[in-house]
C-alpha cells in the first residue's frame, strides 16, 4: 500500500504501426515462472522479427518504477510497451503506458484475467502473443479515479481490506483457494465499519451509508456476478458502474457475496447500482482512505472523483480472426 500523486498523461505523437516491443514481465507474479515465459516470448516474437527487449524488474516493488521508464522510452521510439501478468500487472504497466502516450500489448498470466478477455485476447501467453505481434492499436475506455487508472475495478470500504487481510493470509499461510476463502470470511465477519459517503452525481448530493462502494469499468466481471442488465450493458460504452450495498449485517453481507458468485447478485434488493460517467464521493470524517483499483491497494485523499477517462488507452488488439470468444 502506498500514497500516490498523479499527473496528467501525455499524448506521443506516432505514425504507423510498429513491430518494436518493450517487454514488462513482474518476476513476482503468481503461480508462472518469469524464465519460462521470457523464453517462450522470446521464441514467439523472434519467430515474428519483432525487435524486442525485455525490462529488467529487479523485484515486484520495482515494476512501477520500471514500467515508467519504459514507458518513456517506448514513447519516444514508437515501440509497444508490453505487459506479462495479472490484472494487477497490467494495471501497472498500463498506468504507465496510458501517461507517457504509448500502445499497450497485453499477455494475460492472471487468474480472471477479466481485461484480456474483455478484449478478446487469448488466456494462453504463447496465442496471445502470436496474436499480438499481428495486432493493432485502437483506443479503449479506461476509469480514473483522482488522476489514477483503473482498468477493471475501482473499490473503497470493505473489498480493499478483504485485498489486505488476503495477501497478509497468503504470506503466512501460503498461496491457495482456500487461504483466499478462510481470508474472506474473517475480514467479512470482522470488519463492522460502514462508510458515510456524500455523493454528487448530475448536479445532485445524495447521502449514503455503506460497507462498501464498487466501481465497475468492466462488463464482463458485472455481468459475471450478476449484475442489473440495465446497468452493466452500459459499461464500457462511456459509462462505469457504481455498486453499493446498503447497511446490513455480516450474514446478510455474506448471503450477498454468495449471490454474487453464483452471478445473482442483481436479484438483491440490499444492493444499489447506477451507471455514471462521472462521480464525486466524499467520505464523512475522514482525510484519508484506502482505494483498490484492479486489486492493489493505495491511500487517497477525499474527495474521490471517478470518471470515465477523458484520454483513452491505446491497446494493440488481436485481428478478428485471432480474438477469443468470451467463456
Amino acid at each position: 500500500m502506498r500514497t500516490e500523486n498523479f499527473s496528467e498523461p501525455r499524448t506521443v505523437a506516432r505514425s504507423g504501426p510498429t513491430r518494436r516491443l518493450s517487454v514488462v514481465i513482474n518476476p513476482g507474479s503468481g503461480r508462472h515462472d518469469a524464465q519460462q515465459t521470457r523464453d517462450l516470448l522470446a521464441g514467439v516474437f523472434g519467430e515474428a522479427g519483432c525487435e524486442f527487449d525485455f525490462v529488467a524488474v529487479a523485484a515486484p516493488e520495482a515494476l512501477a518504477a520500471a514500467s515508467r521508464e519504459a514507458a518513456v522510452r517506448a514513447a519516444e521510439s514508437g515501440a509497444v510497451l508490453v505487459a506479462v501478468g495479472g490484472d494487477g500487472t497490467i494495471n501497472t504497466v498500463a498506468q504507465a503506458a496510458w501517461r507517457a502516450g504509448c500502445v499497450l500489448g497485453v499477455v494475460p498470466q492472471g487468474t480472471f484475467n477479466y481485461f484480456g478477455r474483455t478484449h478478446g485476447i487469448a488466456q494462453d501467453a504463447e496465442a496471445a502473443a502470436r496474436a499480438l505481434v499481428r495486432g493493432q492499436a485502437q483506443p479503449v475506455q479506461v476509469g480514473e479515479i483522482n488522476g489514477r487508472l483503473f482498468l477493471v475495478n475501482a473499490s473503497l470500504g470493505l473489498y480493499p481490506q478483504l485485498l489486505e487481510d488476503r495477501e497478509a493470509f497468503k504470506n503466512q499461510f501460503g498461496r491457495s483457494r482456500w487461504v483466499a476463502i478462510l481470508s474472506g470470511l474473517v475480514t467479512l465477519f470482522e470488519w463492522r465499519r460502514q462508510l458515510a459517503l456524500d455523493i454528487e452525481l448530475d448536479g445532485e448530493r445524495t447521502a449514503l451509508t455503506t460497507r462498501t462502494l464498487f466501481v465497475g469499468n468492466n462488463r464482463l466481471q458485472l455481468e459475471r456476478i450478476g449484475l442489473d442488465p440495465a446497468v452493466a450493458g452500459r459499461v464500457g460504452e462511456g459509462r462505469l458502474a457504481a455498486v453499493a450495498p446498503r447497511p446490513i449485517g455480516n450474514w446478510r453481507m455474506l448471503g450477498l457475496a454468495l449471490r454474487g458468485a453464483l452471478g445473482r447478485l442483481g436479484e438483491a434488493d440490499q444492493v444499489q447500482s447506477i451507471p455514471f460517467r462521472k462521480l464525486t464521493v466524499s467520505v464523512r470524517g475522514v482525510r484519508r482512505v484506502k482505494v483498490a483499483t484492479d486489486g492493489e491497494v493505495v491511500i487517497m485523499t477525499p474527495p474521490l472523483r471517478f470518471a470515465v477517462s477523458a484520454t483513452p488507452l491505446q491497446l494493440l488488439l488481436p485481428r478478428p480472426e485471432d480474438r477469443v470468444a468470451v467463456e
